[in-house]
């Protein structure tokens, strides 16, 4: 029998997924568990536009990134360090500040996309990379005076 999951349910898939099972553990487990309903024509209808629109809403974000993220490389971040009486660094550039300075100038990223392998705690120029959404990515370089 065909069902509609309206849970997940551990061995035969995940909630909103069209899976094939034995009519008894339908019947006797997953329906009157209230896990599933059956799969009628107009179930399977609903599940496939809302399948597409889904599929619509994530294309059209990850256009959305690849226009930001094509915005967004070869920009020039210029932050600079808090420096004591003997020049020594205080602290470091930190992700909250990478990205507050792109928002500054005109982009919503958040701290939580910007990718920094080590703390910058030295001038100089840095290459940080931005991850704008699942495979798309891009470059900025940070100046630190």
């Amino acid at each position: 029998m065909k069902v509609l999951l309206l849970q997940d349910v551990k061995g035969s898939g995940k909630k909103g997924q069209l899976v094939e099972v034995s009519d008894g553990y339908a019947n006797n487990f997953l329906i009157k568990k209230g896990l599933a309903k059956r799969a009628t024509t107009d179930v399977v209808n609903s599940v496939n536009i809302s399948n597409a629109a889904a599929q619509r809403r994530k294309d059209e974000e990850l256009a959305q990134a690849k226009v930001l993220a094509s915005q967004l490389s070869g920009k020039t971040v210029e932050l600079s360090l808090q420096r004591g009486a003997h020049g020594k660094a205080f602290g470091s550039i930190t992700t909250k500040e990478i990205a507050e300075k792109l928002v500054a100038l005109g982009f919503s990223i958040d701290k939580r996309q910007v990718v920094l392998k080590d703390a910058i705690k030295e001038s100089g120029q840095y290459v940080v990379k931005i991850k704008v959404y699942a495979d798309v990515s891009c470059d900025v370089k940070v100046v630190v005076s």
